[in-house]
C-alpha cells in the first residue's frame, strides 16, 4: 500500500483512496456527533449550502464553524464536548468548517473517502485494511490560515505506522497535538476553544468505528462503519 500526503492545496489532485484528518476539531466534533446517534452527516464547503440543505431536509440540524466560530443561525457549534449528553438519535446533520470539511469537498478525484482523527484511528485503520486500497493519502487539512497542521501531521503519521503494521507508543503524537499552533489556542486566557475540547480531542480510539463518506446524489454524506 503506497502511503502519500496532501493538504487542502494539493488534495485536488489525490486519487484512490484518500483520509481527511482534522483532529482540532471537525472531525473529533463528527465522531462526537455520531456517537450521540447522529444518522448521517452532510459535508459541505460554504455556509450557503449548509443553510440550502437544511432546507431541502428538515428536521436537519446545522453545525460547524467559520474562523473557529459558530456562525448566527447554525443548530451546533465545531465543538466535540459540547455534544457529550445529546441525543442526536436518527437525525441528520450539515457540517461546514473551515479545513476538515474542506479536505473531503477538495478531493474530488478520490475513488473513496473517509474522515478521521485519533478518535477512531484503529477503527479507520481497520476498514482501510479491510479494502485494501493501492494507494491511501492522508489530508493533512490544519495547513494554512497561519497554522501548521502539526495536530493532523501527527495523527497522519500516526495512521501511517499502525498501517505499516508498527505498534506505535500514541503519546509523542498527542504530545504534537498539544505543541501545534491550534493545540496552543487552549493556552490562551481566556482558551479560545473549552478545554473540554481538547479532552475530546485526544481521546484515542474512543470510538469502534469510521467515517466513511459516500457520493450520493450530489451531495457527500458521511456515516459511521464498525
Amino acid at each position: 500500500m503506497r502511503i502519500q500526503r496532501a493538504t487542502l492545496e494539493t488534495c485536488g489532485e489525490a486519487t484512490g483512496t484518500v483520509v481527511a484528518i482534522d483532529v482540532i476539531r471537525a472531525f473529533t466534533t463528527a465522531a462526537f456527533a455520531f456517537a450521540a446517534g447522529a444518522r448521517d452527516i452532510l459535508l459541505v464547503g460554504e455556509v450557503e449550502e449548509a443553510w440550502a440543505l437544511r432546507q431541502r431536509f428538515p428536521g436537519s440540524l446545522v453545525m460547524g464553524e467559520v474562523g473557529g466560530i459558530k456562525p448566527q443561525g447554525f443548530d451546533l457549534d465545531n465543538s466535540p464536548s459540547a455534544l457529550i449528553g445529546l441525543d442526536l438519535g436518527g437525525r441528520r446533520l450539515i457540517q461546514r468548517t473551515s479545513a476538515g470539511t474542506q479536505g473531503v469537498v477538495r478531493s474530488t478525484r478520490a475513488t473513496a473517502l473517509l474522515a478521521s482523527s485519533f478518535v477512531c484511528a484503529s477503527a479507520t485503520v481497520r476498514y482501510l485494511k479491510h479494502q485494501p486500497p493501492k494507494s491511501v493519502t492522508f489530508v493533512v487539512t490544519g495547513v494554512g490560515f497561519h497554522a501548521d497542521g502539526d495536530e493532523d501531521a501527527a495523527c497522519a503519521d500516526y495512521l501511517a505506522a499502525v498501517l505499516r503494521g508498527e505498534a506505535p507508543d500514541v503519546a509523542p503524537y498527542l504530545a504534537r497535538v498539544r505543541a501545534s499552533s491550534d493545540g496552543r489556542f487552549f493556552l490562551e486566557q481566556p482558551p479560545r476553544f473549552p478545554l473540554s475540547d481538547m479532552d475530546c480531542c485526544l481521546s484515542v480510539d474512543r470510538f469502534d468505528f469510521a467515517m466513511v463518506v459516500e457520493r450520493r446524489d450530489g451531495l457527500l454524506a458521511m456515516r459511521a462503519v464498525l
